[in-house]
């Protein structure tokens, strides 16, 4: 049966205003001001039992949305944002169709896994993508999963291979662990077998640690040729996301000539720590969660749009 406009307008209005009203209400579900949930007075009618159906559905909704951004809020201010990150939307029922953009094609790549720097989306959503795996910051992990900050990993086997209880870790909070080569090298100078070693071996490394041979590749330093691609593609490989932007701790760069953000883009960084850098990974997330936020955008996850 057909929901009615008044309905539809009604529950969408409780969405929104869950999320942007930052919650009148106590997160824990305690009527606000009070630390104590509402009741009736001894000898009153206690209140109705909610009403089932898609009401009760979308109210539950609400009230989960309503908890979630207090909990982001809160974590925000402890890992030192400058804003509280916004909440990506549901993640599209029909994953969209990648393309290799243009410029980025082999000759005769049509079959081949696309490459591509931004995901075709109309929402206001980027992706955060981080490299290699050399810096393994306890930090890192505890601060993405109480923000709930969706990225995805690229691993390079030749700097996992001493920690891979970090990345299994890692994996268990819900981060995709992604191919990026065995040993990191320059793949056009390789011949094809090589190159075949680079990628397969790191897909067997990753199905033998970690339990899942990944579809994603990022070539290292984003260089290819046709034998990269044949080859990703006959170890499973169905996809190979470039980037857009690069994250530091004290700036960002950009692929594009109006040094923006657009809906879809890649962003990449690296695991690295204050050796390499002006800073921690902590300084990395505080700097492009600040950009994203300023610029309108929340962080999807990846693979729900690959």
């Amino acid at each position: 049966m057909k929901r009615s406009k008044p309905v539809r307008a009604v529950l969408a209005a409780m969405l929104v205003a869950a999320v942007a009203s930052g919650c009148a209400d106590g997160a824990d579900g305690t009527a606000a001001g009070t630390g104590a949930p509402e009741k009736a007075d001894i000898g009153q009618q206690g209140p109705a039992a909610a009403p089932a159906g898609p009401v009760a559905a979308a109210e539950a909704r609400v009230e989960r949305l309503r908890k979630q951004h207090a909990a982001r809020v809160a974590a925000a201010r402890k890992w030192g944002l400058a804003k509280t990150p916004l909440a990506a939307p549901e993640p599209p029922a029909e994953k969209p169709r990648i393309t290799t953009r243009k410029g980025f094609e082999v000759e005769g790549g049509e079959d081949l896994p696309p490459v591509f720097t931004t995901v075709p989306t109309k929402e206001r959503v980027v992706f955060l993508t981080m490299d290699d795996g050399a810096e393994k910051d306890p930090e890192l992990l505890k601060m993405m999963t109480e923000l709930n900050i969706p990225y995805s990993a690229f691993l390079s086997d030749y700097v996992t291979s001493d920690d891979y209880g970090y990345f299994k870790d890692m994996q268990a909070r819900g981060v995709t662990l992604n191919n990026h080569t065995l040993n990191h090298r320059y793949l056009p100078g390789l011949s094809a077998s090589e190159q075949k070693r680079e990628i397969c071996g790191e897909q067997d490394k990753l199905e033998k640690y970690f339990g899942k041979r990944p579809t994603l590749f990022r070539p290292p330093y984003g260089n290819y040729n046709g034998d990269t691609l044949r080859v990703a593609k006959s170890c499973g490989i169905k996809a190979v996301p470039l980037w857009a932007a690069e994250a530091f701790p004290d700036h960002m760069e950009w692929r594009e000539t109006d040094q923006d953000l657009h809906p879809g883009d890649i962003i990449l960084t690296h695991f690295r720590g204050e050796e390499d850098w002006e800073g921690s990974m902590a300084d990395m997330v505080r700097q492009v969660m600040k950009t994203v936020t300023d610029k309108g955008y929340a962080v999807a996850r990846l693979e729900d749009y690959v």
